[in-house]
């Protein structure tokens, strides 16, 4: 039996020393490759490019589509200006995955959204983002764990009726945290599937699509040491 293609976002890396010091390399971490080869993916990583005709060619190759994590969305796709504590902005990067998101979901095929994946589908359906934590005001847990992407830190409750409570058939997860910004505003036709105990959303979902499912915690860093993460996975491919 073939086995679903999953299509993975990527970004570019700049090498900072050495003989090609300035020299752009596209890439994605390598959890992203062994989590779906683990549940039962052929991963495929599609290199950034401005192209929106290989866009529809590459996406035309894949059974579904990954978006991987990375850099902060740049607040002019969702009519902001940059505040004080924005992070790196990749806007090219932006562009080229909501490209993704469009050829992908014309095709009906599987979406899953891993932290930055989640922020870049809220905003392609018109959502909004919290620039940084601080901004939403009050008590805010600590979202970026800073070390070790193995150990799970905080909880996240799940919304009953919602595809990600079917994949975990529980209530609560534990989850790892590498970001500062979230979501503020949700896009349209969205649903909240989770949230941390603070109210930050760590989980969307889309009820009228076959699967387009994005998490805010990474779950790939999560694949070896916290088993139950690879359902996420398994739902996705099994969905394509």
């Amino acid at each position: 039996m073939k086995k679903p293609i999953i299509g993975i976002s990527s970004s570019i890396i700049i090498d900072a020393s050495g003989d090609f010091a300035g020299y752009w390399r596209s890439y994605v971490n390598t959890d992203y490759v062994r989590s779906v080869i683990k549940n039962g993916g052929v991963p495929m990583i599609i290199p950034f490019h401005t192209d929106e005709e290989v866009t529809k060619q590459q996406m035309s190759l894949c059974d579904g589509l990954l978006l991987s994590g990375g850099q902060d969305v740049s607040p002019m796709h969702y009519g902001q200006e940059p505040s004080q504590r924005l992070g790196d902005t990749f806007p090219e990067r932006d562009r080229y995955e909501y490209s993704l998101i469009s050829e992908a979901m014309q095709a009906n095929k599987p979406i899953l959204g891993i932290c930055r994946g989640l922020q870049i589908i809220n905003t392609y359906f018109k959502g909004t983002l919290y620039q940084d934590l601080s901004y939403i005001g009050g008590e805010v847990y600590k979202h970026s764990q800073g070390k070790n992407p193995k150990l799970a830190t905080h909880h996240a409750y799940l919304e009953e009726h919602t595809k990600l409570y079917n994949i975990f058939g529980c209530d609560q997860i534990m989850v790892n945290s590498f970001h500062h910004q979230a979501i503020h505003e949700l896009g349209e036709g969205l649903k909240i599937s989770a949230r941390a105990r603070d109210g930050v959303i760590e989980a969307i979902e889309k009820e009228d699509y076959p699967f387009l499912l994005a998490v805010q915690w990474h779950p790939e860093m999560l694949h070896e040491s916290c088993e139950e993460m690879n359902k996420i996975f398994r739902a996705h491919i099994a969905a394509c």
